[in-house]
């Protein structure tokens, strides 16, 4: 994480799974074992994981790094365990955007949440089984 950043900043990442892919991250075989690998990274302070969203083709997150952490490398990394072990096809790279405030967060959080509404997935955000927020508060 480059020097000026600072510690504890969160940062909206979005992933997603390559165009040729036929599979669906929100599968009841896939889901499972993303959000579970997302409380391991938690657990082990890899990252800090304030929310996590699946969704068929992409996924959002809002998470903080130690200060010492490469963030392409630490994703890079958990993409490509998923991949060994569930065959996920990811496209290269991913989208991320440090958050610079509380309200952005709250904002950012909220359209993260709302996701599965807007696509149509479920009529109410708290419906959405493939999300977990803060494991440390479940």
């Amino acid at each position: 994480m480059s020097a000026w950043v600072q510690s504890g900043a969160v940062f909206h990442i979005r992933v997603r799974i390559a165009l040729k892919s036929c599979q669906s991250l929100v599968e009841p075989t896939i889901a499972p074992a993303l959000l579970e690998s997302v409380k391991f990274y938690h657990l082990r302070a890899s990252w800090f994981s304030h929310l996590f969203l699946l969704m068929p083709d992409h996924l959002h997150a809002l998470i903080s790094f130690p200060r010492a952490s490469d963030m392409r490398i630490i994703v890079g990394r958990w993409k490509a365990w998923h991949t060994r072990q569930l065959g996920i096809q990811w496209q290269v790279n991913f989208f991320d955007h440090r958050i610079r405030s509380a309200h952005e967060l709250q904002f950012k959080a909220e359209y993260i949440r709302q996701n599965p509404v807007v696509k149509g997935l479920c009529k109410n955000a708290a419906d959405w089984p493939w999300a977990i927020n803060s494991p440390t508060q479940e």
